[in-house]
């Protein structure tokens, strides 16, 4: 189970609409990346109806995903051609064998990722495109002015001090918070990661995102106890979140902190 940096605001990345409610695409938004995966629907992201098919949005969202106007019978404009004008970033048709839902990734230059699934066609991939068009454009608009005004990365010099701190303190504060849960860790990584907080295995094995270490004590054990948690249900469900609750009450805070604060990660 991973914690992705959620839809409303993760780092500087991907966005993404999918034809299926039970999927979320997560999406970056200028401040960082944020803890998602669980209870509503993550802002941003907007399940999309049908099973295999491309479907319309049901009503609104922060993200502004509206079902687009297909291209006029005999038009012989592609959907990627209709995105790809103008001298825009190009659009990329990827065959995904686990896929089980047509997918539209947005990057952070701007290119689109449509992913078909198995059993899928180019053809219906194009259609669900050109549904999303304005929401394409829309998450491309607001991908640019976050570049414009994002912070410069940090110099490596602090990053790899930050590294090194972090390899000292968080192995240490999660093997502590196992403990009092009465949970058994096997590994303990830190790592670069581009879009989570940390991640956990069925085999007990969780990475951490370093940049925890510079977060302020009660998020830090949040997204540690989120992942410790994983070990005793690897889903979102609603009893997951219980024993989030259960063992981090102030829970709730910490999330409204990583949306708010989180951000992206430096590039």
């Amino acid at each position: 189970m991973q914690l992705r940096l959620p839809f409303a605001g993760p780092p500087v990345g991907e966005r993404g609409a999918v034809a299926d409610e039970s999927l979320f695409v997560r999406a970056p938004t200028r401040g960082g990346a944020r803890v998602g995966g669980a209870g509503p629907n993550p802002a941003g992201t907007r399940p999309i109806a049908g099973k295999g098919e491309p479907g319309r949005p049901r009503g609104g969202d922060a993200d502004g995903l509206r079902a687009g106007r297909s291209a006029p019978a005999g038009s012989r404009e592609s959907a990627a051609d209709a995105v790809h004008a103008q001298g825009s970033p190009p659009v990329e048709f990827v065959r995904h064998p686990r896929a089980r839902r047509y997918i539209i990734h947005v990057r952070d230059d701007g290119s689109v990722r449509v992913t078909i699934p198995r059993g899928g066609s180019r053809r219906k991939g194009e259609e669900f495109l050109r549904r999303q068009r304005a929401w394409v454009d829309a998450q491309r608009r607001r991908v640019a002015e976050e570049r414009a005004t994002a912070e410069p990365p940090m110099p490596p010099e602090l990053v790899e001090q930050g590294r090194l701190r972090a390899r000292r303190e968080l192995p240490a504060r999660l093997l502590e918070l196992a403990a009092a849960h009465g949970l058994r860790v096997t590994r303990v990584s830190i790592r670069n990661q581009r879009w989570r907080w940390g991640s956990c295995s069925r085999a007990g094995h969780i990475c951490l995102n370093w940049r925890l270490v510079d977060m302020p004590a009660h998020v830090r054990d949040y997204v540690m106890i989120h992942e410790l948690m994983h070990l005793r249900r690897m889903d979102h469900s609603p009893r997951f979140w219980k024993l989030v609750a259960a063992a981090c009450p102030g829970f709730e805070a910490a999330r409204a902190w990583l949306r708010t604060f989180g951000g992206r990660r430096p590039s």
